[in-house]
């Protein structure tokens, strides 16, 4: 029994320093958030004197035109929920589509796509921006500094995976349902968003997570799509020429990157039961 108490104590004194070296740079955010730029060059891993100057610095950035905030705001939000939406759509069909039909073009195509997940967006970004300013200029719609291209970038960059969690799920769920509705004489489409889509919830729930985190704090792609000193900017582009604009005034940066950070945190606190039940439904299934 000592053997067994000693090894869990030692577990939990592993995990509480794991869990403060991985929340570190989140707490330090926080802490610098809340003092002048004179403190933080002075003492930045001190605890502030004056909370109340974390609103302060709040008001700073959010009216500074600089930054413009509920621009970039707006712009991440729709981005994020358009992409997410036409993700968790167009990658079930594709899912269910490739699940159900066993020709030999079908595991191909499921091959292909579980290929590209390990391609690194590095060695495809060059070509990307060639291929989206061809695009435009070939069909006349504009794809580069834009919501529909970078929107389309991300259905493309996050289907693969997408595709891959819905197709083990869809495994699992008896055909029997499916010729069932046939028989009762629903047509393929209504089968799908009838029968196998609602089933679908608790695994959407997994993905709809995964790339929602990913494109809210993706910084690469968005900097390259719509570039730094475009009209359209994500809050971590935003950040980014935000650090750029004030580079001596830290209260402002950090700032601003906890105002970026504080939506995600929001929505984690409020869904965070549909999201460790998305994640579990998921893997039991």
């Amino acid at each position: 029994m000592k053997s067994i108490k000693t090894r869990s104590m030692i577990g939990e004194i592993i995990g509480i320093i794991l869990a403060l070296i991985i929340l570190s740079p989140f707490i330090l955010v926080i802490l610098n958030s809340a003092k002048t730029s004179a403190d933080i060059v002075i003492s930045p891993l001190s605890i502030p004197n004056k909370w109340g100057q974390m609103l302060t610095n709040f008001k700073n950035v959010i009216h500074n035109d600089s930054f413009n905030y509920w621009k970039s705001f707006f712009s991440s939000l729709f981005i994020t929920i358009v992409s997410l939406a036409l993700l968790s759509l167009f990658s079930s069909m594709t899912a269910w589509v490739l699940c159900r039909n066993k020709r030999k073009w079908s595991g191909f195509i499921f091959m292909l796509l579980v290929a590209a997940m390990v391609i690194p967006f590095q060695v495809v970004m060059l070509p990307l921006l060639s291929t989206f300013r061809n695009i435009s200029n070939f069909l006349g719609i504009q794809m580069l500094q834009s919501y529909q291209g970078v929107i389309f970038a991300y259905l493309g960059f996050g289907g693969s995976m997408s595709v891959f969690i819905l197709h083990g799920f869809i495994k699992g769920i008896p055909r029997e349902l499916e010729e069932a509705a046939w028989i009762d004489g629903c047509s393929p489409e209504g089968t799908f968003f009838r029968i196998i889509f609602p089933l679908l919830k608790p695994v959407q729930m997994t993905i709809l997570i995964l790339n929602g985190i990913w494109i809210w704090n993706d910084y690469l792609l968005p900097s390259l799509m719509l570039g730094l000193n475009g009209k359209i900017k994500t809050l971590p582009v935003a950040v980014s020429a935000f650090v750029g604009s004030y580079v001596k005034q830290w209260d402002l940066i950090l700032s601003a990157a906890f105002l970026a950070m504080i939506p995600i945190i929001i929505l984690f606190l409020f869904a965070q039961k549909q999201i460790i039940k998305g994640i579990v439904d998921g893997a039991i299934k």
